[in-house]
């Protein structure tokens, strides 16, 4: 049996996978097994920060290899604890919990918010309020936190204790608020999986006031849209916001699964020993990918990721075919004449491999994308929008 084959006889029937098979890379092109080539603009769904098989990253992995692959986390490792202190450093946060997804994090988070409430407001103020058309993971707790009610029909009953507001209506939170039973707000500062929408700077800037005058958490998911992806190391930064509690994932380790939880120092102190914990999360190898991604994402890297999403930006937006371009950096959605799924099929037919995102053709290139390929991409585009 083939690869698809055995894929479909074995692996649970969760993903509606292309008709394709990659078996190797190289920076921002991949092959299929039939040995053709494709440019690839999602990179493995804002995952492979610097492409396929990036030397520097495989350096960094394989030495931690060779050294200690795992160790349970009753002991202490270097590139954990490095990695801590990087992300503490570079974001102005105190504290960092290690998990293996976004949706851990999120976890995290959520525990997190629940506790400091319980401390210092009420055992009851144990509410999170998030976005419609959110999404923070498929977990029971992390599904009944996303904003969308697809997601939710057949797996009743959710954790309790979520409530979702549409993002700009400040009324409906502070209407909220008066029952003292919210502990946090949860938002991401562009909705990846509901349509690469960026949230609006003045709501983003009122909710933060708001929250800080009732004392409650402000957390942002930053799963999709941190390291690097939005041009700045996390898209907040974009809003000016000073988050209680900042998530991420995807990027971090380049292609190895690693959350974390960043933590102010308003809430650093509120796990403490047997609150919390991961088998695999802070593994030293995940932790050296992510140290070698982290520390490339510099400001001139970032000025030229910026660079290249306005230059992508700009030839979409008068493109015949599309009528609008969202999203921030090297994360954007293009709503197109054409459904989505034709324009992707069409791509992928000319050697691009795009995604969706609802009914938006969504683009996350890595982030060192050469300008060549992109240029190309965006040639392939143009003409499967026509």
């Amino acid at each position: 049996m083939n690869t698809i084959s055995l894929d479909q006889s074995y692996v649970a029937g969760t993903y509606k996978r292309f008709p394709v098979e990659i078996v190797s890379g190289k920076g921002s092109l991949v092959t299929d097994a039939g040995g053709r080539e494709y440019i690839d603009m999602g990179s493995g769904i804002a995952v492979t920060s610097f492409g396929v098989a990036d030397e520097e990253w495989i350096a960094a992995v394989e030495e931690q290899i060779h050294k200690v692959q795992h160790m349970s986390n009753l002991y202490y490792t270097a590139p954990c604890a490095r990695l801590a202190e990087a992300l503490c450093l570079r974001t102005g946060m105190s504290k960092v919990f290690f998990g293996n997804s976004g949706a851990e994090a999120n976890e995290c988070a959520i525990k997190v918010a629940r506790k400091w409430a319980a401390e210092h407001k009420s055992p009851a103020c144990n509410v999170i309020v998030t976005l419609e058309n959110s999404f923070h993971g498929r977990t029971l707790t992390t599904l009944a936190a996303t904003g969308q009610a697809h997601y939710h029909e057949l797996f009743q009953p959710l954790t309790p204790g979520f409530a979702h507001i549409r993002a700009g209506d400040l009324d409906a939170l502070k209407a909220l608020c008066e029952t003292g039973t919210v502990a946090a707000v949860l938002i991401e500062c562009v909705q990846g999986e509901g349509g690469v929408i960026p949230l609006d700077p003045a709501f983003a800037s009122a909710l933060e006031n708001f929250l800080h005058e009732q004392d409650i958490l402000l957390m942002v998911d930053e799963v999709q849209t941190g390291n690097g992806r939005t041009g700045k190391l996390y898209a907040y930064m974009h809003y000016g916001l000073h988050p209680d509690v900042v998530t991420t994932a995807k990027g971090l380790a380049g292609g190895l699964p690693l959350g974390a939880c960043l933590m102010s120092e308003k809430v650093a102190h509120v796990l403490s020993f047997g609150d919390h914990g991961s088998t695999f999360g802070g593994n030293p190898v995940a932790s050296a990918a992510a140290l070698s991604v982290l520390n490339r994402l510099t400001d001139p890297f970032l000025a030229e990721v910026e660079a290249k999403a306005a230059f992508l930006r700009r030839e979409l937006e008068n493109t015949p075919g599309v009528l609008s371009v969202s999203g921030l950096g090297l994360m954007l959605g293009l709503k197109t004449v054409k459904p989505a799924v034709e324009v992707v099929s069409a791509c992928m037919e000319n050697g691009v491999l795009c995604l969706t995102a609802k009914d938006r053709v969504r683009l996350l290139p890595a982030l060192n994308i050469p300008m060549e390929l992109l240029e190309k991409a965006v040639s392939v585009l143009r003409a499967a929008l026509s």
